[in-house]
């Protein structure tokens, strides 16, 4: 059994949050659990909470297409959620769900230690850029601890605003070098030879 395996157990068995007595199906995340690249979304809607799986409405439909234009299919990547379970008439997820959830998204990035984590919509952009406006900073990239943090709009503002849909997809063009500047930051540096210590002049 992977940790990730173990990891979705224990979620499924939260009752921390009212929300875990609607829910249908707890939605973890899936992917690879050597993936690169983790995308961070909300929370599950209906399609997720019927399914246990993230993405898989029409959100995720462009979702899909996004990644497919920069050569990825969905097993390449991890896909998850601030949240884990549906909030009730998909409204927004509510700052208690938010911590309580929180110790579930960290153990996940724990484990999958990705290169990119990219934040999907501003609850998951709140998390890593606090304080920050996602107009402003969407499509910008900052780097801590090793991870490289991306943030993008939730695809699902293309379904609401179609004049977000070209800036979402130009955004996700800029993937690929991002992620090629992360793996160069993981060769690691030749290591410096020792200096020779100087030899002990004799007396004689």
């Amino acid at each position: 059994m992977s940790a990730l395996t173990d990891l979705y157990q224990e979620i499924s068995l939260c009752r921390q949050c009212e929300i875990a007595k609607t829910r249908t199906r707890v939605v973890p995340g899936e992917g690879a659990e050597n993936a690169d690249i983790l995308f961070i979304g909300e929370a599950p809607g209906w399609h997720e909470d019927q399914q246990g799986r993230p993405f898989v409405g029409p959100s995720g439909q462009f979702l899909d297409s996004l990644l497919s234009s920069i050569n990825l299919k969905r097993p390449q990547v991890y896909i998850a959620n601030v949240i884990k379970c549906r909030p009730p008439g998909n409204r927004d997820p509510l700052p208690i769900e938010i911590t309580n959830c929180q110790k579930w998204l960290d153990r996940q990035i724990a484990i999958l230690s990705p290169k990119i984590i990219v934040t999907l919509g501003r609850y998951s952009m709140a998390k890593f850029f606090p304080g920050k406006s996602i107009s402003k900073i969407h499509g910008t990239a900052q780097t801590q601890n090793g991870i490289t943090y991306f943030a993008m709009y939730h695809p699902a503002a293309a379904l609401h605003q179609g004049n977000l849909r070209q800036v979402i997809e130009q955004d996700m063009l800029k993937l690929p070098p991002l992620l090629t500047q992360a793996k160069a930051k993981m060769i690691k540096e030749p290591e410096p030879k020792s200096e020779p210590q100087p030899e002990q002049l004799g007396m004689f």
